[in-house]
């Protein structure tokens, strides 16, 4: 029997252990003794994981497996803890206005010769006078800023062993499924031959993360550049996914089901800062037509 459909998208784990959860985001500062950066954006992790939980649910993955699945969604950005937003989002801007891809999967394909799992150091030998020339200058922060994206595989492994221990501490199962989940969007060969439900979460991970980044404003000021959100832009790049075959028609079925009867208007407005104006919560109503 399907569970049925919630009208918000619901934390499902206790308030206490969000709190520890998102406290593993928190990274001392390499440059200044004492200080610790602060994980960036955590309200979006949570919006992130309350709608990946709404779409599981909605696919009908029981209780239990929703549960541990919510608490990987939470981690999801790990792998960026400490992240520099000055920096990052200089690099990364830099990259964009020169054409560069920015993540694996988009740089393998432009660069076929390089060895798998060595993006970064790619990207860093290429650019590297380019940045300088631009005064970005490649420290090892800097270069740790380019792993955030580049090599995302190995900073998330690195960064989950580094607190695999105070996941224990707080009664959760860490199952290897839950890392492999957040790492499909930069690495969809990693699902190739992986269990159809591991595979369907990992696409809803990604489904959902990007709804959400495509309605964040301080994401997309940070990240892109961007100056305005839009549904139709959020949904067109979804649309292009399933295109790629990145994302399958039962997760973007259930997605637009779940936005069209209204679960992700909260999360949007949250994500917006503002409420939604008729026009979009109308766009909303008709997603799934």
């Amino acid at each position: 029997m399907r569970p049925s459909i919630p009208n918000s998208a619901p934390l499902i784990i206790p308030r206490a252990l969000l709190s520890r959860l998102m406290r593993l985001y928190d990274y001392p500062h390499p440059l200044l003794r004492g200080r610790v950066i602060r994980g960036y954006d955590r309200p979006h992790a949570l919006r992130t994981a309350r709608m990946c939980a709404a779409v599981a649910a909605e696919l009908g993955h029981d209780g239990e497996r929703v549960r541990q699945y919510q608490i990987a969604c939470l981690l999801h950005d790990l792998g960026r803890a400490g992240l520099d937003r000055q920096l990052f989002g200089k690099i990364w801007s830099w990259a964009k206005a020169h054409g560069i891809p920015t993540r694996p999967r988009e740089w393998r394909a432009i660069h076929p010769q390089t060895v798998y799992g060595r993006e970064t150091e790619a990207f860093l030998k290429r650019y590297r006078k380019g940045l300088e020339a631009d005064g970005i200058a490649v420290t090892t922060w800097a270069k740790e800023q380019v792993e955030m994206r580049l090599g995302y595989a190995r900073r998330l492994a690195r960064r989950l062993r580094a607190v695999r221990s105070s996941i224990k501490k707080m009664g959760i199962r860490w199952e290897p499924w839950m890392q492999r989940v957040m790492l499909y969007y930069y690495y969809p060969e990693k699902l190739a031959k992986a269990r159809p439900w591991v595979k369907q979460l990992a696409e809803v991970l990604v489904a959902c993360e990007q709804f959400e980044a495509y309605s964040n404003q301080r994401r997309g000021r940070d990240y892109y550049a961007r100056k305005k959100e839009t549904i139709l832009e959020a949904f067109a790049y979804l649309d292009k996914l399933e295109q790629e075959g990145i994302l399958s028609s039962e997760v973007m079925k259930a997605l637009k089901h779940l936005a069209a009867v209204g679960t992700f208007d909260g999360i949007i407005a949250e994500a917006r800062g503002r409420r939604l104006t008729p026009q979009e919560a109308a766009l909303l109503r008709r997603m799934e037509r």
